[in-house]
């Protein structure tokens, strides 16, 4: 029955019986007999057929939502089986933008290797609307990301922490002795910032828009698709820029850098775990989400280095 359903829900996806057989790696004749012997078993006819391929009736559309949501809970039931072998170590796919990639996940996973060392991950950094993608298709079982989250049905977004954009400056800049700007003087300062259609500038642009400064007033010199190029322009004194607090936070402990709020109004931006809203977390995937529920913890673990991380995992 699992084959029937998993044959119906690609010819469904597909809307072409050639191109499912194609990627089922099966006979048409063998796709359209079972898609028959369904509707035989359910006395109702799933597919309007033509020349250009097929589409849902109305009692098909009904069943393919009850086919997806079968084929989950089988697919569910498959991987807490396996999680449950005895020479099994967990492995979670886990996704993250760029800025929670560099600054926050390294953090993260070196005190769950400490912590929880028989859990494996295996991580990838892209940008946002690509770890969506993934996490809809099942390919990443959590995502993270930064700034706006796309809207749809099957994702389920949860807040795990704000992220504040600020003014960052050299530590020999003028500015260096205040705590924080105002709009109108960051027209007059030289601005490096990340590439057009970042999420980190697509914030910063929005926010500063809503507070009444036009982002094209803003004296851009520089564009870059990197924050660690960015933190070296700034460091020798070649512009300012907008970016997240906590990218730089060592770097202010260090006195290299300066960081100032803007005094209308400070700009921050949500952190999201995304994950499917038709699945279920195992066991291994909850400890990561309730870590980054933890916010005391989480501010623990995000301030330390790796040494001071190990003895943070001695007093847990």
């Amino acid at each position: 029955m699992e084959q029937h359903l998993l044959v119906f829900k690609e010819v469904a996806e597909t809307k072409n019986i050639t191109l499912a057989a194609k990627k089922l790696h099966m006979s048409q004749p063998s796709i359209s007999l079972q898609i028959q012997n369904l509707e035989n078993q359910y006395g109702a006819r799933f597919f309007d057929r033509t020349n250009k391929g097929v589409t849902l009736t109305k009692e098909g559309k009904i069943f393919y939502a009850h086919v997806r949501s079968v084929l989950d809970i089988l697919a569910n039931a498959k991987e807490q089986i396996c999680a449950l072998a005895k020479d099994q170590r967990g492995l979670i796919y886990l996704g993250a933008t760029l800025t929670i990639g560099e600054y926050i996940l390294p953090n993260i996973l070196a005190f769950l290797y400490k912590t929880h060392p028989d859990v494996d991950f295996k991580v990838k950094i892209a940008n946002t609307e690509s770890i969506s993608q993934d996490v809809l298709e099942k390919k990443i079982h959590i995502g993270l990301i930064e700034g706006p989250v796309p809207q749809h049905k099957d994702l389920k977004v949860e807040n795990f922490w704000e992220d504040e954009l600020v003014v960052v400056i050299p530590n020999f800049h003028p500015w260096a002795s205040r705590k924080s700007i105002t709009l109108t003087e960051l027209p007059h300062e030289r601005l490096v910032t990340r590439e057009d259609g970042s999420g980190t500038r697509k914030v910063m642009e929005m926010a500063l828009k809503e507070r009444g400064l036009d982002p094209d007033q803003l004296n851009v010199t520089m564009e870059l698709g990197s924050t660690q190029a960015i933190k070296q322009l700034v460091s020798a004194g070649l512009g300012i820029t907008i970016i997240s607090s906590l990218t730089v936070s060592r770097e202010v402990d260090q006195k290299i850098f300066k960081t100032l709020k803007i005094q209308e109004a400070p700009i921050y931006r949500p952190l999201s775990i995304l994950t499917n809203a038709r699945t279920t977390q195992t066991k291994d995937e909850r400890i990561l989400i309730n870590l980054l529920h933890d916010h005391r913890l989480l501010s623990e673990v995000l301030s330390k280095d790796y040494i001071e991380l190990e003895d943070l995992n001695k007093l847990i």
